[in-house]
């Protein structure tokens, strides 16, 4: 089997504005994605996600131009041979860096898309998984933003209980004052509810001094992104201000980025996403290494239900694995574009992998013609 084509789809969903949600970076305007069609010459057609990066008609541009030219002609089942080679020439020599992985993770994804459809398996059985129950947590998407009071919050946390989730992921990033707030109005209102927090590095090292020992008295599992992923040593600093643990990842390009923290310790649980990082191929890396360390992996949930059900399909399928990161924010690309959704919650609050072969859903070509791109930021 050969590559004959690869074409990239950058799409854009303006939000609403009485649904946008801000977050530490901004406010969240739309929603940007980028799908990626891979063709073969037995007709086998693979489609994967690329984030966007912010900039979703560039990750295309990088797909239909530099991917093009580099794997047209290659065998789309020797997965490790297409990102060795791209790796190579695109990446680790002049190449656009983090640009050409999230490039490069669409089409990995969709050559294992391509894979599971030729010997009729899904894709969590090709990496060596089982269907199993994953558990769940609420808060992707731009959901539970920082833009809410503390009773709003609580009211909105009540609807995701009432939805199975046992597990949220609250938006911080604030002021501390009205961080802490907030996390301590959901921990009165829901005692047994595991409470996560994302700053989506809006905090300073000040910041982390004063948040992170209230978190702790919350009992919140993790305190994600107070900083830049390249800020190793506010990472350093920070682990030591209380038993709270730092998490990050969805911003961490190749198992090359990640090696810094493994050896630093700071950082205790990792977040690749599987359409950032360098697809399938990579995130397995990077899980098989965290795993030596005792690091969990809990995968940043994806834009569309691609990425989402890609998510799913490697907790199934790794030793280390944690929650599923669910897409609750307003997000018509989570199953508009599919022929089904990409996860339905149990009543454990857990999900489940797709059991078609390959990743499990087919695109509906139409949403992409009715969503073309709208180029600038998406955060405003």
């Amino acid at each position: 089997m050969r590559i004959t084509d690869i074409k990239a789809f950058p799409i854009s969903s303006p939000i609403p504005p009485d649904k946008q949600n801000r977050l530490g970076i901004g406010r969240l305007a739309k929603r940007d994605a980028v799908l990626v069609k891979v063709f073969t010459d037995e007709g086998i057609i693979g489609w994967g996600e690329a984030h966007h990066g912010r900039n979703p008609g560039a990750v295309a541009n990088i797909v239909n131009n530099t991917m093009h030219q580099l794997v047209v002609g290659m065998d789309p089942t020797d997965t490790a041979a297409i990102w060795s080679k791209v790796y190579k020439a695109q990446i680790a020599s002049h190449g656009m860096g983090a640009g050409s992985v999230i490039a490069l993770s669409g089409v990995d994804m969709a050559c294992w898309d391509i894979k599971g459809k030729a010997v009729g398996w899904p894709v969590y059985k090709l990496l060596g998984g089982g269907d199993k129950p994953i558990p769940a947590y609420a808060g992707g998407g731009g959901a539970l933003g920082i833009g809410r009071g503390p009773e709003a919050l609580v009211d909105e946390v009540a609807a995701l209980a009432e939805k199975g989730y046992r597990a949220v992921k609250l938006r911080i990033g604030d002021t501390v004052e009205k961080d802490i707030a907030r996390v301590a109005a959901v921990r009165k209102a829901f005692e047994k509810i595991d409470i996560l927090t994302d700053a989506n590095t809006a905090y300073t090292l000040d910041d982390a001094r004063r948040a992170m020992p209230a978190l702790a008295e919350l009992e919140v599992s993790w305190l994600e992104e107070p900083f830049s992923p390249n800020d190793y040593r506010s990472y350093e600093v920070a682990s030591k201000f209380s038993s709270t643990p730092l998490a990050l990842g969805e911003n961490c390009y190749t198992r090359f980025e990640f090696v810094k923290h493994v050896e630093a310790g700071a950082v205790r649980i990792f977040q690749p996403d599987v359409g950032k990082t360098g697809g399938f191929t990579e995130i397995m890396r990077i899980a098989a290494m965290a795993s030596a360390w005792k690091v969990m992996i809990h995968p940043h949930g994806g834009v569309t239900g691609l990425d989402l059900a890609a998510g799913i399909h490697v907790l199934a399928s790794i030793d280390n694995g944690g929650y599923f990161e669910a897409s609750e924010g307003y997000n018509p690309q989570r199953e508009a574009p599919f022929d089904r959704a990409p996860y339905e919650l149990d009543a454990d609050g857990c999900v489940r992998p797709l059991d078609r072969p390959g990743i499990g859903l087919e695109v509906d070509e139409a949403f992409i013609a009715a969503n073309p791109v709208i180029e600038g930021p998406g955060f405003i």
